[in-house]
């Protein structure tokens, strides 16, 4: 158990250091972050459960406003934002790559943790980010679909770099890859 609590508050610290890197803002108020790669990493270290939880943790943190968004932002304000339909899915991206990783165990961890990343860090995040792009900026999910294809080049470097990681992680400490204990 304290371990589980130790590594859910670990994660969300990940995710928090990893909004250090700067920003890189659209146009349209949507940021370039490394934060989603803190999102992926929940899912395929900590599996399902536990990579939500971080994930939830760390958004509890924000809505209480610590500064712990790309660029120091944070406070409720945030979920009525263009970025207010990414932060929602955040949790749920992180449950779905942890469950793909959980249950797809007959191939090499590198390739299940990146698919598992590309379909729970981007496939499911970019659902709940275009639907809230689409309420937030007044345009049809057409529109917001079309915004957010900046964004695919870079976050399927970072789905790559949560598999690569994952197995570096599960080849060098296998109990700390806990969503395939």
């Amino acid at each position: 158990m304290e371990r589980n609590l130790v590594m859910i508050a670990l994660f969300a610290a990940l995710i928090a250091a990893l909004g250090l890197i700067p920003k890189i803002t659209l146009a349209f108020g949507v940021p370039i972050t490394a934060q989603s790669l803190g999102v992926m990493l929940c899912g395929t270290v900590l599996g399902s459960r536990r990579g939500a939880l971080a994930v939830l943790l760390f958004l509890l943190l924000v809505a209480l406003g610590s500064p712990l968004l790309a660029g120091g932002r944070g406070g409720l304000g945030l979920f009525v934002s263009p970025t207010a339909g990414f932060l929602v899915g955040f949790p749920i991206a992180a449950f779905v790559t942890g469950l793909i990783v959980e249950k797809w165990r007959n191939a090499p961890l590198t390739l299940v943790a990146g698919i598992a990343a590309a379909l729970g860090g981007i496939v499911v995040l970019y659902v709940f980010g275009v639907i809230g792009m689409s309420i937030t900026l007044d345009k049809s999910i057409a529109e917001a679909t079309a915004l957010v294809t900046a964004f695919i080049p870079g976050d399927i470097l970072k789905a790559a770099i949560a598999g690569m990681l994952t197995a570096a992680l599960a080849k060098a400490r296998p109990n700390s890859v806990l969503s395939r204990a």
